[in-house]
């Protein structure tokens, strides 16, 4: 079936929506799983612990290789298997999160050179359609300071979420006809009925090019 992905800033609503969709998609009587990264299998979740912990000092390059394993076992384990029966995949952050956070944001290396990492670790898997909640990352930190307790990424300075954010922009920019860019500063009703109506045209368009092939 097809791979929807939703990226975004700490904050930006992005888990939310993520959800609404996936919850939207079972009502209609769609099948569906729904993933988040890291997470979604029992390796990727023990990864996720270890990369949250506020407790733990983690310097950037294994970062980035914790984040892909995480991925890369997730794709074999769940999202493979999934879209190869007929499923669709709702993510919670894909691969766009490594290349804005690791890449810019940690700035670990140049951009096209994590994306070409990207693929390697997805085995050449992309997304059928992403959405991207561009929010500020002033107005995310005022939405996060309400958390009783922020968790290790989310501790990061103002200045590596501008870079994350300014990488996200550069992301939707250069692949518009799969990224759809959302202002998240909107309602959130309004929000989920515009990504609706998208993924609704991109499962036809997925269906017809089924048929035709």
């Amino acid at each position: 079936m097809i791979l929807v992905t939703f990226e975004g800033i700490d904050g930006s609503g992005k888990s939310t929506q993520a959800q609404r969709l996936f919850n939207r998609l079972s009502k209609e009587g769609y099948p569906v799983e729904h993933f988040r990264e890291p997470g979604g299998s029992v390796l990727p979740e023990r990864i996720r612990s270890i990369l949250l912990d506020p407790s733990l000092s983690i310097h950037a390059l294994p970062e980035l290789l914790l984040f892909c394993a995480a991925r890369a076992q997730l794709v074999d384990d769940r999202i493979r298997p999934a879209l190869a029966e007929g499923t669709i995949v709702v993510c919670d952050r894909f691969y766009d999160s490594t290349t804005a956070y690791q890449g810019a944001g940690r700035q670990v290396a140049e951009l096209d050179w994590v994306r070409a990492l990207n693929m390697r670790v997805t085995g050449g898997l992309e997304p059928d359609r992403t959405y991207l909640m561009a929010l500020s990352p002033e107005e995310a930190r005022r939405r996060t300071r309400t958390r009783s307790e922020a968790d290790r990424m989310e501790r990061s300075d103002h200045a590596f979420y501008r870079r994350v954010a300014d990488a996200y922009e550069r992301l939707a920019a250069e692949e518009s006809d799969r990224i759809v860019r959302l202002d998240a500063a909107r309602p959130m009703d309004d929000l989920a009925e515009e990504i609706w109506t998208d993924v609704r045209t991109v499962m036809d368009r997925s269906e017809g090019t089924a048929r035709s092939g």
